[in-house]
Order: structure tokens, then C-alpha cells, then sequence
């Protein structure tokens, strides 16, 4: 079956019964060959004519179109589901489905190059995930369409009651990400690796040593492996975390080890564990929800190396960066963004009372760090359009940032691939609730500093190696 192009989408519509069985002759060796001479920039598979399917069938297909997503450098995803398709798909990847999910192909087609020279969309967008909600709305808005987020289910029920005043619906609607094998997540300046099942020799292979080691150099410091669906682990497990534990003593770094029951691993592992300077907690709340720890575990500061400068291929993308975040901010606010000024220099903040900051890390073709330094009031402004909260709480605030800075890293991932065809991938975001904290650790490094005026606020982007 070779797929149909249209607004420079790929589409294969496959109809009946999807299992193990019949999978591989739907999209056969000559239609991969096909399509690997095609100039799209996303590749769907229909399932509105499909019937019924199976994990199996979604994996053999699921597979195909991450060798389309390597080799093109293109979205990939499924089209035309409803609730139940969108729901048993996500439910077959854990709710971690690195490939996209539209409810529709005129939904997919939104979500392809810039609608800046055609009309204007409102669109109503709801996910159950509030980062899917977040991402789809950055998306569109990046598109020139204006995004209406619906922050509950019962909010989203509310504005249906009004859905004359959008133009379509968003949702079923996913956005797929590259993602390390082994899941994470920031919370409260901690990076959190999930693990499941019995841990052996393929946690080497499983785990991102790269994106590791490049969220230690953003001064990530707390790494915590949640093992609670964890059933045991073997002596190559073992060698795994005392290596990893070891590498991070010269950045300082703790790593904790979250719920595992040693009913079935050897309680000699854990002495061992112990010895290499790794902690044991019962549960996640015991380290998160303990203020005076996570001070302790995060607290200090190590400063970036000076060894590196700034390059020319990092300046010549300089606008690439500017774009996105300026975008996001604009979106968030309502207010046009204007360049003040720009200056290779070290980080100069010459009024550090009520500012929020937060950094990102990028590595692959590019590696560096981009900064960011905002009013109170901004990081406000995002709990409102992310949360919905008209008066967040300080964790609250810096969860947003941290969501918000997150996904202009998205963003700025998605420009230089798509515009220049330079491939990076970026750490989780860390946030500071004071300046210093943030120029001690950037210490005397130069890079690009822009100030930036958002109507009577002002920002600071900071772009460094």
C-alpha cells in the first residue's frame, strides 16, 4: 500500500482487522522504500477504516514508523482515532508513546510548517496530560494560530457548551517525543529515572549516559531512581549505580534509590550501595516533601567549567533561540516582546530582587546552556495560562517554569531541525528562586546575554556553553 501525499503528509489508510498476523503485509518492503524517497514532513497511519487491533499489530506498525522518523528526520504518528483507539494506543505504550496521535488528519495538517501567511485559527485544546496540554498549545501558537487551553475536564465541558466560538477541537490529540529509554522527570530541582522489572545487565543499555552527564553540567545534583515496580536486581545492576555513583562524586552529586523491596535482592547489595555513597528512601515524598533534605541534596553550586567558548555555529543560531523563547513568552503574556540590547559578556543582572531563573541544557550537533531571567510577576503569568492559578504557591511557580522553560527547549529542538537541520537534544530544566544561586554557578563564563522588554516587564536570555 503506498501512501497518499498531501500538504506534504504521508498517509497510509489501512482498513479491517490489525493484529500480529497481518501487520507486516499492510505497509510492505516496497512502500518502506517508497516512502523513504519522499519529501514530507510527517508520515501517519489512518486508522478510521481499521476495525480492530491489537498490541502486536500497533507495535509491527509503531516500528515502521520510528524507522521513518530516523531516517527522515520527520513526525510520525496515527490519525483519525476516537476516544477508544486514542486511549487503548496510549494505554499499549504506558502512556509513553514516543510517536504522535491526531484525532484527525485536518488536525495532523495543523500541526505542519507555518499557517503565519493563512487565517488564524481559535482552537480549543484538552489532554488529560497537563505537559501535552502545554505542548500542543506552544505548538499551534508557534503555527500563528490562537490556542485556547482548557485546564480541567470540567472547565474543557464549560467551553464546548460555547464551541461556535472555536474553529475545531483539539483532542485525542498526542505529540510524540524522542525520549531517553529509561523515563525521567524533574521534580523540585531533582531528576527522577523511573525503573521497572528485573534490573540487569540491559540497564547499561537502557540508560542515557549523554543526557546524564549533560544534566550533571546544568548543575542537576539530586538523581533519584524510583525502583518501586522494581521485582530484584543482579550483580550486573549492582556495578551499574556504583559506576554511576562514582562518575557523579566530582560533581557532587547524590543519588537516592527509591522503594525497592529486598525481599528477592540480596541485602548485601544494598550494604555495598550504601558503602558507594547511595541513599535508600521508602518513598519519593520522603525525599520531595522534606524541605530541609532537598535543600541539603540540592543546595550547593558548582560552576560550569570555563574551558569552553561559545561558537560561531551557536551565534549564527542565535535568532533560532531568540524565536522560540520570545514566541513562548509572548504567548504567555499577550504582549509583543523588544530587543533592548546584546552583548557577548558574562551574565550582567544589575536588579536581582524578585526574579525567577531557570536553565536548559542542549547537546548533540550544539551543546550548551540557555538561561533565562524573569519578574516574579512572568513566572506568575505562566501559572495562569499552564495551571490555571490565579495565586500560585512557590513550588506550584517553579514546577510551571520548569514546564514552561521545558517546552521552549521543545521548541528550540524542533527550529534547528526543522530550519537549519541541526540535531540536538536537551536536558530537563532546573529552576532558582534567587539570582545568585544562578551567577555563582555561571561564575565568570562569557556568552550571549539579550535583554529583552515584554510591555512594562522585562526579561534576560543568557546563551552559554
Amino acid at each position: 500500500m503506498r501512501a497518499v501525499v498531501k500538504n506534504r503528509v504521508a498517509v497510509f489508510s489501512l482498513q479491517g482487522f490489525l493484529d500480529g498476523t497481518n501487520a507486516p503485509f499492510f505497509i510492505s518492503l516496497d512502500d518502506i522504500k517508497h516512502t523513504y524517497n519522499l519529501k514530507v514532513d510527517m508520515i501517519l497511519i489512518s486508522l478510521k477504516r481499521v476495525v480492530y487491533f491489537n498490541v502486536n499489530g500497533l507495535q509491527i506498525l509503531s516500528e515502521i514508523l520510528l524507522d521513518f522518523r530516523k531516517k527522515l528526520k520527520c513526525t510520525v504518528g496515527f490519525c483519525d482515532v476516537d476516544k477508544s483507539k486514542f486511549e487503548t494506543i496510549l494505554r499499549f505504550n504506558k502512556d509513553d508513546a514516543s510517536f504522535s496521535i491526531f484525532k484527525t488528519l485536518e488536525l495532523a495538517y495543523l500541526f505542519v510548517g507555518s499557517n503565519k501567511e493563512e487565517k488564524t485559527l481559535n482552537l480549543l485544546i484538552w489532554n488529560e496530560d497537563s505537559s501535552q496540554r502545554n505542548s500542543l498549545a506552544i505548538d499551534l501558537f508557534e503555527r500563528g494560530h490562537n490556542p485556547v487551553v482548557a485546564q480541567t475536564k470540567t472547565d474543557f465541558e464549560a467551553k464546548l457548551r460555547e464551541k461556535d466560538k472555536y474553529d475545531d477541537i483539539v483532542e485525542y490529540t498526542h505529540l510524540g517525543f524522542y525520549g531517553n529509554k529509561i523515563a525521567s522527570r524533574v521534580t523540585g530541582n531533582a531528576i527522577v529515572y523511573t525503573v521497572k522489572g528485573f534490573l540487569d545487565a540491559e540497564l547499561t543499555n537502557q540508560f542515557d549516559f549523554t543526557y546524564h552527564t549533560n544534566s550533571l553540567n546544568v548543575n542537576f545534583q539530586l538523581f533519584i531512581f524510583d525502583a518501586t515496580q522494581v521485582v530484584s536486581m543482579n550483580v550486573h545492576a549492582l556495578n551499574f549505580f556504583s559506576k554511576l555513583a562514582s562518575s557523579g562524586a566530582e560533581y557532587d552529586a547524590t543519588i537516592c534509590i527509591v522503594g525497592l523491596d529486598f525481599a528477592k535482592t540480596p541485602i548485601k547489595y544494598k550494604e555495598e550501595l550504601e558503602d558507594a555513597g547511595i541513599l535508600f528512601f521508602d518513598m519519593l515524598g520522603d525525599i520531595l516533601k522534606n524541605s530541609e533534605l532537598m535543600q541539603e541534596l540540592t543546595g550547593s553550586s558548582n560552576r560550569i567549567s570555563n574551558k569552553r567558548s561559545i561558537t560561531k555555529l551557536m551565534v549564527n543560531n542565535l535568532p533560532n533561540f531568540i524565536e522560540a523563547t520570545v514566541s513562548s513568552f509572548e504567548m504567555m503574556t499577550n504582549a509583543k516582546a523588544q530587543k533592548t540590547a546584546a552583548s557577548l559578556t558574562v551574565l550582567n543582572i544589575e536588579k536581582k530582587e524578585d526574579l525567577f531563573c531557570s536553565s536548559i541544557g542542549f547537546y548533540g550537533d550544539l551543546d550548551g546552556i540557555v538561561m533565562l531571567i524573569f519578574p516574579v510577576k512572568i513566572a506568575h503569568q505562566a501559572c495562569t495560562l499552564l495551571l490555571g492559578e490565579e495565586n500560585p504557591s512557590d513550588e506550584d511557580t517553579l514546577d510551571t517554569i520548569a514546564e514552561f522553560v521545558n517546552i521552549i527547549g521543545g521548541r528550540v529542538k524542533a527550529i534547528l531541525s526543522e530550519n537549519e537541520d541541526i540535531h540536538v537534544d536537551i536536558t530537563l530544566p532546573r529552576t532558582y528562586t534567587d539570582i545568585d544561586t544562578l551567577l555563582e554557578m555561571v561564575a565568570d563564563k562569557k556568552g550571549v546575554q539579550v535583554d529583552l522588554s515584554l510591555g512594562e516587564q522585562s526579561f534576560t536570555f543568557f546563551l552559554t556553553r
